[in-house]
């Protein structure tokens, strides 16, 4: 970090939780004080509890959330509905639903530009009629693609792919900090902005909170790099800050891609070892897939920059346009080809915008139509019902269900109600495994040696409800055998959990059922 930031970074850091504090403050004031105008609201607000605790309970979304919204509305009657109004009935947050609606709508028409199918055919996994046939994410039988099992091969190739950028370089992260690596990549992009290629870069407030000063837009335009800083973050109670941009994607040209859960930070790379030795993982993809990943670009571009309305065809490779570049040295991976004449790949988004949880649908098909096994490396493993059963029921069917945590831990709490879980579903017959050598941060699933997901999306609340995410499906495609490798090669290093004896004192169990209550929020 450039010390020179430092007292920026600290004094806005101070500013915001003296703001959030005051809003507190206020909330219990009106909740404690014995004043007449308080008693009047304290009646109205306590009414107003009541209403919300029926419409929470009986409308549509995860149960989860619902119970613990409700909790919270009986814990705190005089308060909780007001709060929960607060939270999830802002203008503020219709307006980015109404904008990503449009950005939306414009893009539909330009997804089948560079060839892909939409495929619905029986024959094929019930993921890929969903993504594909029902979704309508093109799904691609063509094009090269290489699976990365560190940030630091897939940085390399990047590099050699940025260098040969002739039209434009788009850059989506959730975390984007000074070091290394990023002071490695932002050197050619500004080199490839004074040839006149149009450089894009998309980052999300909050993850660059700490790691980036707040006027940082100013000095990248300054290199001629346009900026686009998703839902800035500010000191208010507000479900909008829920939503943040967790993907990772950069495109070059449109004709090559990346994506994966590596961020633009010296620890994806081991540069720094903040929490051990960092396991991550990431994909690159050629071809009408890399235009899907413009589509997803251009698509949130749009939405955070609000009256930019782009005409997409000026983005559209020509066809049959190859990347230049290829894999930087003998130590990254060779590209991979598919592997069956029905082999399929699809890149896909998720929002939490809408009604459909398409990164939770993903990994809940892959485990529920498993036959032999499904394998799974995540950093945070706080589940909901659903995949929770899912888990425990594959397991209990015979399937061989192994999953990959980190045993060295980034948020301490997180990790603690990862482990509330370890007992049930290892009674189920789950095979769990904690990463010893650091953190587990690589995001993959890998199913009966045909299917494998590579992406941003973590088994959490946060990922599959909040954020938005992306990743890339793969069936019967040769990387698949790749993710397989990169799997073995982690459990390898992994310390297997026996059966955790759970403490059945009161004070363990309230304190496990508090953790599991709020997850939700984690």
């Amino acid at each position: 970090m450039n010390k020179k930031w430092l007292p920026a970074l600290l004094q806005r850091r101070l500013v915001v939780t003296l703001l959030i504090a005051l809003q507190a403050a206020l909330l219990i004031y009106f909740a404690i004080s014995t004043s007449r105008v308080s008693s009047v609201l304290a009646n109205l607000f306590a009414a107003i509890s009541v209403i919300v605790a029926l419409l929470v309970a009986s409308g549509r979304g995860e149960s989860a959330y619902k119970l613990t919204w409700v909790f919270t509305i009986l814990c705190f009657p005089a308060v909780g509905g007001v709060l929960y109004l607060y939270f999830n009935k802002q203008l503020s947050r219709t307006a980015l639903v109404h904008r990503a609606k449009r950005a939306s709508a414009h893009v539909a028409p330009y997804r089948y530009e560079r060839g892909g199918a939409c495929r619905s055919e029986l024959s094929l996994p019930p993921t890929v009629r969903y993504l594909s046939g029902f979704l309508g994410f093109p799904a691609y039988g063509e094009g090269k693609n290489t699976f990365f099992p560190s940030g630091e091969a897939m940085l390399a190739a990047m590099k050699e792919d940025l260098r040969h950028a002739r039209r434009y370089i788009f850059m989506e992260y959730f975390i984007i900090e000074h070091g290394e690596m990023w002071d490695s990549i932002l050197e050619i992009l500004i080199q490839k902005a004074k040839e006149g290629v149009l450089v894009r870069v998309l980052y999300d407030d909050l993850g660059c909170f700490l790691r980036l000063p707040h006027k940082y837009r100013k000095l990248l335009k300054k290199y001629g790099i346009a900026v686009g800083k998703f839902n800035p973050f500010v000191p208010l109670f507000s479900a909008e800050q829920n939503h943040r941009d967790h993907r990772k994607i950069t495109v070059i040209d449109g004709v090559v891609a990346y994506t994966g859960g590596v961020n633009l930070a010296d620890e994806y790379i081991g540069a720094v070892t903040r929490f051990g030795k960092w396991a991550d993982a990431a994909i690159r993809v050629e071809g009408g897939a890399a235009w899907s990943f413009t589509l997803m670009f251009l698509e949130m571009w749009m939405t955070v920059e609000k009256k930019t309305k782009e005409d997409l065809a000026l983005f559209l490779p020509p066809h049959g346009e190859e990347c230049d570049a290829s894999p930087a040295d003998e130590s990254v991976p060779t590209r991979s080809e598919t592997k069956e004449a029905d082999a399929v790949l699809i890149p896909y988004a998720d929002s939490p915008l809408d009604d459909e949880a398409v990164g939770e649908q993903v990994y809940l098909q892959v485990i529920q139509n498993a036959k032999k096994y499904v394998y799974i490396t995540t950093p945070y493993l706080i589940l909901d019902d659903k995949i929770l059963s899912a888990l425990t029921l594959a397991a209990k069917s015979g399937v061989d269900v192994r999953i990959i945590t980190p045993h060295k831990w980034d948020k301490k709490l997180v990790h603690k109600t990862t482990r509330t879980y370890y007992s049930e579903l290892c009674e189920s017959g789950v095979r769990l495994y904690e990463y010893t050598p650091g953190f587990m941060h690589a995001k993959l699933v890998l199913c009966d040696d045909e299917i494998a997901t590579v992406g941003s999306v973590n088994f959490d609340f946060r990922s599959l409800y909040l954020h938005f995410e992306c990743g890339v499906y793969l069936y019967r495609m040769q990387s698949v055998a790749a993710v397989k490798e990169t799997f073995l090669a982690h459990l390898s290093h992994s310390e297997p959990i026996i059966a955790p004896k759970v403490r059945r004192g009161i004070f363990s169990r309230i304190y496990r059922a508090i953790l599991r209550l709020f997850a939700p929020m984690m």
